[in-house]
């Protein structure tokens, strides 16, 4: 088994399934686009280990706490990474992570969008430790699709 996925193992977390959307709803992109040695990763969600939307929804600041923002944020880390391994079929290719864009959807007020998105970032460089899982973030708050707490893309570097 490769590293990556024994650190998941043993941290007891699982990769989920891809998110299950409502019928009618088409999304006709990309979850991951691999070019040269970059893999650009779509927006996710917080989604079950059986691709349903994880819960709970709202924003941040109102229905949801920021500490429940946080294990969001966990989540949408765990669908990137599914996500990267079906694209990539193994985690242990990530040799870099570069950029993750985090969009918490926030109540009127809130605007400490970073606390909830290292939900994200502690996950990945307890993964990846500090050289290959440092990255550029941002984090901002605005309107999130399907009234998820949490929306993030990333950008990764890859071995060839």
């Amino acid at each position: 088994m490769a590293i990556i996925e024994q650190r998941l193992v043993g941290m007891g977390l699982e990769l989920p399934e891809p998110l299950k959307v409502r019928e009618g709803l088409r999304m006709p992109f990309a979850w991951v686009r691999v070019r040269g040695n970059r893999a650009y990763i779509s927006g996710h969600v917080a989604c079950n280990p059986d691709g349903t939307l994880a819960k709970p929804l709202g924003k941040v600041g109102g229905d949801v706490s920021p500490e429940q923002g946080y294990a969001s944020a966990r989540l949408v880390a765990l669908a990137h990474l599914a996500s990267l391994k079906r694209a990539v079929g193994d985690l242990d290719r990530v040799t870099a992570w570069l950029r993750v864009f985090a969009m918490v959807n926030v109540a009127p007020g809130f605007n400490e969008t970073p606390l909830v998105t290292n939900g994200y970032s502690d996950l990945i460089l307890e993964l990846y430790g500090s050289e290959a899982g440092c990255h550029a973030r941002s984090s901002i708050g605005m309107a999130i699709p399907l009234n998820a707490p949490v929306n993030c893309e990333a950008e990764v570097e890859i071995d060839g």
